[in-house]
Order: C-alpha cells, then structure tokens, then sequence
C-alpha cells in the first residue's frame, strides 16, 4: 500500500483505471450489468478502504480482485433465493478464472481491445456502439452520454439497458475477432478508438479541457491495433493522428485551464517524439497504394501545422488542397466547416464565410457551437461587429464544455 488515500486520489484512480478494470471484470464474470455492478462495489470499497490503509500498490489488480469476489457474493446471494444450474455454473467459472496480477500484465491492454470490439460488433446500431463505447471505454457517465446525443438521461439510460441486453441475449462473444473476420470489423473499431481520442483531447461538457487519462488509452489502443494488424494504412493513418494532434497537450491551455488556440501556442511545449513519430507514420499510410484513408488525409493536415516553425509559416494553400480531397473522398459538414476556416487563410475571411453560409443553409450542425464560432470570427475580421457578436452569442449559448465558454465570452468582450 502506498502512504495517502484521499477521495481525490480514488477519483483520480476512478478515472484512470475504471475503463481498463470494468473491461478486465466483463471478461471474467461474462455480463455487462453484473461487471458493472461489480466495479461499483469495487470502488466503493477503495473509498472505505483506501483513506485508511493507503491506495494499493497496484491499484487496477486491487480492484479487479475485489470486483471479482464481490460479483461472486452477488451471485451466491442470488443462489440462496433461486439455486440454478446456471448460477452454480457462473459462480465456479468466475472462481476459476485468474486476475491479472499487475499493471503491467497485457491482459488489461487485451481486455479493453475485447471490450472495444464487443461494443462495435454488427448486431448493435451505430448509435448504440457508440453510446455503449462512451459509457464503458471512455467512463462518461450516462448524463454525460445523453448530453453528447442531446437526448434525455432516461432515454439515454434505456437505450444504454437494451445495448447491454442485446449484447447477452445475441451471445455475442467477448472477443477479439478470428483473423478471416477482423478487416469486417477494424473499420468500426476505429472509429471507436478516434472518439475515445477525441472525447480525452476535446472533452464533450465540463470544466476542464481534456482528459489526458483517455489520450494516452486510445493511443495506446491504436498502438495494439497496428501490432495486431501492421502495416494497414487505415490504422497507422489514425495512430499518426491522435500522435500529432497530442504532441500539443502541454501548449493547449494555460495553468488556469483557460484555451490557447493554435496561432498562441508556445511550439517549444510540443512533444518533437510524438511529431517525429506521426510524421513518419502518415508518410507511410499516404505511401500504400489505393485510396487513402480519411485518418491518413486528416493527420497530413496536423503535420503540416505541427511541423511548421511559427504560426505564419504554416502551408495553408496546402492544408486547403488537403481539406479538397477529404471533402471529396469523404464528406461531412465538420469537414466543411474546417475546409472553409482554411480557405479564410488563404482566399481572406468573405469566400471562407460564403461557404460557412452554405453549409448553415443546408441545416447543418445546427447544434454545433463551432459553426456559429467560426462565423463570429470571420465577421469580426470582415468588420461587421454587431453580427460577429450575435453569432458569439450564438455559440455561447450552444458550447457544453466551460474552457471554450470562457474563450468565446473573451472574444465577445473584447468585440464590445
């Protein structure tokens, strides 16, 4: 045990280690809801236990083990009102199946891969893997979910329920795929793995601006990806890409939490490794024959910003190219969004917000604060001060997440 146990120190433990330890429990007690409920007496024992006698040394084993057992007290219970064959069966095989003994065992790195593939399997909707993801893998709580979906706690929480039931009821396996049927589902995965990224390097709603804690998971998730598959330009595409965008994590923001964007940032702060690593990367991934993936297009363009010296030497007429492709390869209206900022460097703010207008038109991202923010900020370079500050107002009203609040009242104060 070490000295200390604090109940910030057991959040931060809850917020480091509950993905990796609810994935290890589902793999040893074979259900979603009984892993779930196993991780929560878990971590409710560490709260009694912890300020005490000290936070374990390994505290992912400590709370796999104490899972583990309390999953087997809940089963007994279950057995004294209703013996079944059933419940004795699942009783002896959790008994029987041994928990990782450390940290550094790679059966915690399998078992969040299992966890990751279980969530994306074909028999759940879109909408359900990637609900399920954010509960189980990334921990966001089902608030925090439904916030993400703009949808209801309850609704939310429903449909969270069924995912899990189906999950049981379809018996489908916790597993990594057989080789002849993992290309059908890496696509999948990797979404998965991106959004695990994105939620730690751009937090959905809160107080702070990310989770450092889901970065690294998710880089370390692509990193198993492209050992168990090597050399597939989709995954080395997305690994560049979380690598570069952050290799920018200590300029980001300051000691207060308050956002730097990207044209204020100290590059002296950037990880060289990270830049050095994703560049190879993404050079190797636009290197394969075929159509390039959108993760490889995506971490070209955070090349091209994180290996220029200075802000104003950026490639722009590049980037802007760049964006061209992915808008044609792969369309969306967030890549709209961003090849329109880019055009804005390049062909000045009235054609970028011309096409900003285009993309409002059609109705899209009608919820995205982004779009009202990137407008704002065209308008105000256009000089047109009173519609850059609705449009402020706009995005306000809008942004989840209390950093990009506080950014976007700076930009409209300082307009008024």
């Amino acid at each position: 045990m070490s000295a200390g146990g604090s109940g910030s120190d057991v959040e931060r433990v809850f917020r480091q280690e509950a993905g990796r330890v609810l994935a290890t429990l589902i793999r040893l007690v074979g259900d979603f809801e009984l892993a779930e409920e196993a991780l929560q007496e878990a971590f409710a024992a560490a709260v009694a236990q912890w300020p005490i006698s000290g936070i374990a040394a390994s505290p992912r084993a400590w709370l796999v083990n104490v899972g583990r057992n309390k999953a087997i007290d809940r089963l007994r219970r279950q057995i004294r009102f209703r013996s079944t064959r059933r419940d004795l069966a699942a009783e002896a095989a959790i008994a029987g199946q041994a928990a990782p003994p450390d940290e550094s065992d790679d059966a915690f790195g399998d078992d969040m891969l299992r966890l990751i593939f279980t969530c994306c399997h074909p028999a759940l909707n879109a909408e359900a893997q990637v609900a399920l993801t954010l509960r189980a893998v990334c921990g966001l709580t089902t608030q925090a979910v439904a916030r993400a979906f703009l949808v209801g706690e309850e609704t939310m929480a429903q449909r969270l329920v069924r995912a899990k039931r189906k999950i049981r009821e379809a018996k489908i396996p916790y597993e990594t795929p057989s080789p002849s049927t993992l290309d059908d589902r890496v696509e999948g995965v990797l979404a998965v793995v991106y959004l695990v990224f994105t939620e730690g390097y751009a937090v959905t709603c809160g107080t702070d601006l990310m989770r450092q804690d889901l970065c690294h998971e998710a880089i370390r998730l692509g990193r198993l990806l492209d050992g168990l598959l090597p050399a597939r330009p989709a995954i080395q595409g997305l690994l560049a890409l979380m690598l570069l965008h952050d290799a920018r994590r200590n300029a980001r923001a300051t000691p207060d939490g308050d956002i730097i964007l990207l044209e204020g940032q100290d590059r002296s702060l950037w990880d060289k490794t990270q830049i050095d690593e994703g560049s190879a990367l993404v050079a190797q991934a636009l290197r394969a024959p075929g159509r390039p993936s959108s993760y490889a297009v995506q971490a070209a363009i955070a090349a091209l910003h994180a290996r220029a010296p200075r802000h104003e030497a950026t490639d722009w007429p590049q980037i802007v190219g760049l964006y061209e492709v992915l808008r044609r390869l792969y369309p969306s209206p967030v890549v709209e969004l961003n090849h329109a900022v880019a055009v804005s460097m390049v062909d000045g703010p009235a054609r970028a917000l011309d096409l900003l207008d285009a993309v409002a038109a059609r109705g899209w991202l009608r919820e995205y604060h982004l779009l009202p923010a990137a407008r704002a900020d065209l308008l105000g370079r256009l000089g047109r001060r009173e519609e850059a500050k609705e449009a402020y107002r706009s995005a306000i009203a809008l942004a989840r997440l209390e950093p990009e609040r506080r950014l976007l009242a700076r930009r409209l104060s300082e307009l008024s």
